[in-house]
């Protein structure tokens, strides 16, 4: 306690002692309190660090004075010397600032000086200013009406050099001042002044109208004597006459004056109204002027017999003008290529005169065509017919004629609103009517190639055939449309005729279905087949894959159905097609039909088994007792039915639904033999070796003539004839091992013993389908064991 004591008398000592004894025995220590803390605490390490803490010993005080005295002098030197330099260098500035304030004083008072200069200038030259513009917008306006008047003397005198040189037969001056003339009105296309451009163009259209005429009447006087037009099979008493050289130097004379008229024929043509906002078709640059004149005639001949009243004129019978023209093109293409082409290859004219008369004919068919099609909406049979002719004119035209895809045909007329409805309708009537007529005909389920081998693989029926090559002509009809849009409508259309087709067969398969064994059920199966192997054919066809590009590309408005995200992604990585939708719903009845037919056929085989299953397997003798070993007497009716269904099958199904059928069969079988025969008896051993003789030695041979190992479709039943015909002894090392192994699988761990696994077991003895729990039931089965 008295140590305790000590130590806080201590502790407050020290408490109480002052920092530093200099301070506090300082006289003037009262000053330290006018000072910062900061300031303070500065001070007092200050002399803490040079004096330190012992009072009496101050020796050091007399050289920390001089130091702080030298350090004193130092910064006044330093103050001092900067205090010098200083003011001259802003006395300097200063001044230099004044001199530039000064400056700016004068600039200001010059600059108001000036202006007011100016504004009194500007003042004085106003007057003078506004009769200036007035007079410069004079001077332009006269320049204007020069300018307007040196345009009307420079028509008036290319005018003056037209009529001059016609006057003289100057064609080709003629020509370069209407040339010229034509030229100008191109310059005026964006000037104000209407007047002058509609004067320049009558002007233009009144002599290029007469040169025009000069010259079209020329040129038919020359194709005269070259017996144009031809309208009948050329001939070889036309052989160019005695002044056959002159007229052919004046036919190139005449189209070549004609093809330098072609610029001002294309600016008078523009003056024609344009085309209506309802036709469909692109509007095509004006034909070469040569051709024009060369079509006049044939124009002529066309109007007069199909207008009008004239018996030719019959809208039962497009094909008589639409053969007439392509007659014409074909009696023309000898003159166009011998006479007129190299004319036009000498003038440098890209033109190709074949295609050009082509194209002028073609013209006429349009418009007739045009109006034919508008006038028989109402009347399917009619409509139907000119669709027909359209589309053989268009083929023809393209293959015989070689006209240029891209010149527009008549197939454009045919994608007007109307009438592709119009077509889109009469095409779905007229197929179901003839879909009627197949399913109703006498052979509809029989094959038109039952009696030959080769061609009867797939073992369709007529009905099948004549459907499948209705949608092969409908597309035939719309393959070669310009139109994307309006052929996936066919499609669409087709697909539907599919689905209405597989709904038709479905209900005669439901009223058949009580003899699924019979021919027609078959003929019905066989149809399903072949409707979807041709669709699967279809959906690896460019054209069906260019279609379902295009059906990706335009999204809804294809009109492809409500495809979503997924299925549309499908279809642009070529994953899924167009008619896979139609291909589920008919492997869908592909199915059942098939699962009908075999249920029909293990009908009758389970009918005929019920001996074969209740024989007396436990009590078969050894087959040491038998001199010979044959098949069970049980057995053979039953394998009678195998092999009559099958040749059956083979007969009536395709090949294809044969493979499936008998597999399906064999398939069947196997599980009916392997519950009903194996799993519900018990085998003695000899029991046991006939089961394997008339499963290997009888049934598997009946599938072998299908395919080399037949025992692999018959897994169970081979499988459990190998363990059931096991010798005694392997059998009790195996179910010893399937047991002991099921006890260590129960209560321990198998892993770390020796012995090998049940399953190996197994497949050492060719067993590979079954369980080692199924091996067990199945040894189980034998009749007899050592012991019993």
């Amino acid at each position: 306690m008295a140590a305790s004591a000590a130590d806080e008398d201590a502790t407050e000592n020290v408490a109480e002692e002052p920092l530093n004894p200099v301070l506090t025995d300082c006289p003037d220590s009262s000053c330290f309190s006018d000072l910062s803390d900061e300031l303070r605490d500065c001070v007092v390490k200050f002399i803490e660090t040079d004096v330190g803490s012992d009072v009496k010993s101050l020796k050091n005080v007399g050289s920390l004075l001089d130091k702080l005295k030298e350090d004193n002098r130092k910064l006044e030197e330093q103050v001092l010397t900067v205090s010098s330099s200083v003011p001259p260098q802003v006395c300097a500035a200063l001044a230099a600032a004044e001199d530039a304030r000064s400056s700016l004083e004068e600039l200001l008072q010059r600059e108001k000086l000036l202006s007011a200069k100016l504004q009194q200038h500007l003042q004085m030259a106003q007057p003078w200013m506004d009769t200036l513009s007035q007079k410069l917008i004079q001077v332009e306006t006269v320049e204007r009406h020069m300018m307007y008047l040196r345009c009307l003397h420079h028509i008036e005198e290319l005018s003056a050099v037209v009529q001059q040189c016609l006057m003289t037969s100057s064609v080709w001056e003629a020509i370069r001042a209407v040339e010229s003339m034509a030229a100008m009105d191109a310059g005026l296309t964006q000037s104000k002044c209407s007047h002058l451009r509609d004067f320049l163009r009558e002007t233009l259209h009144f002599w290029h109208k007469i040169i025009k005429d000069r010259l079209a009447g020329d040129l038919e006087k020359v194709l005269t004597q070259l017996h144009w037009p031809i309208i009948s099979p050329p001939t070889q008493s036309l052989t160019p006459t005695a002044n056959g050289q002159e007229l052919a130097s004046q036919l190139e004379l005449l189209v070549t004056q004609l093809l330098a008229l072609q610029t001002s024929d294309d600016l008078v043509s523009q003056r024609t109204p344009p085309p209506s906002k309802a036709e469909s078709r692109p509007v095509p640059s004006p034909l070469c002027l040569p051709i024009q004149i060369m079509l006049q005639p044939l124009g002529k001949r066309f109007r007069y017999h199909f207008y009008g009243n004239r018996q030719t004129n019959s809208p039962s019978k497009p094909e008589w003008y639409l053969t007439q023209v392509l007659m014409w093109i074909g009696y023309s293409t000898s003159f166009m290529e011998e006479k007129i082409q190299p004319i036009l290859d000498r003038a440098n004219a890209a033109i190709n005169a074949r295609a050009e008369l082509c194209r002028g004919l073609v013209s006429l068919v349009q418009e007739k065509v045009a109006g034919d099609a508008s006038r028989l909406l109402h009347d399917d049979t009619l409509f139907c017919h000119l669709v027909e002719e359209v589309l053989q004119f268009e083929k023809e035209l393209r293959r015989n004629h070689s006209y240029p895809a891209p010149l527009p045909g008549l197939l454009h007329l045919l994608l007007d609103d109307a009438v592709l409805q119009k077509w889109l309708t009469v095409e779905k009537k007229t197929a179901l009517e003839k879909v009627d007529a197949m399913l109703s005909a006498e052979g509809a389920w029989s094959s038109q190639y039952k009696d030959i081998r080769d061609m009867d693989e797939l073992k369709s029926p007529d009905c099948a055939e004549m459907f499948m090559t209705l949608l092969e002509v409908i597309t035939d009809r719309y393959r070669e449309l310009p139109c994307p849009s309006a052929q996936l409508k066919f499609l669409e259309l087709q697909k539907e005729l599919v689905d209405d087709f597989r709904i038709r067969l479905t209900q005669v398969m439901k009223e058949e279905s009580r003899c699924p064994l019979g021919p027609r059920y078959c003929a019905i199966l066989n149809a399903v087949n072949y409707i979807s192997t041709i669709l699967t054919d279809w959906a690896d066809n460019v054209f069906f894959l260019q279609l379902q590009q295009a059906a990706v590309s335009l999204g809804d408005e294809a009109g492809t159905g409500s495809l979503g995200v997924t299925e549309m992604g499908r279809l642009a990585s070529l994953e899924s097609s167009l008619f896979d939708g139609l291909l589920a719903l008919l492997d869908r009845l592909r199915g059942d039909m098939m699962g009908r037919l075999l249920d029909g056929i293990m009908r009758d085989v389970t009918e005929k088994a019920k001996a074969y299953c209740r024989d007396r397997w436990f009590s078969h003798p050894s087959q040491q007792d038998l001199s010979a070993t044959s098949l069970s007497s049980s057995a053979c009716p039953m394998m009678l039915c195998v092999r009559d269904s099958l040749l059956n099958l083979q007969q009536v199904l395709s090949l294809s639904l044969f493979q499936l059928a008998w597999q399906g069969l064999a398939e069947r079988l196997d599980n009916f033999l392997y519950q009903e025969v194996v799993l519900s008896n018990n085998f003695s051993d000899g029991g046991a070796a006939q089961l394997q003789f008339d499963m290997t030695r009888n049934l598997f041979p009946l599938f072998g003539h299908y395919c080399k190992r037949p025992e692999n479709f018959f897994k169970h039943v081979k499988e459990a004839c190998i363990i059931l015909c096991l010798n005694v002894g392997s059998a009790i090392l195996l179910r010893d091992l399937i047991k002991e192994s099921s006890s260590a699988e129960n209560g321990g761990d198998w892993t770390g013993r020796d012995e090998p696994s049940p399953q190996s077991a197994l497949n050492e003895l060719g067993v590979y389908y079954l369980a080692p729990c199924d091996a067990l039931i199945l040894l189980n089965l034998r009749a007899s064991w050592p012991g019993q």
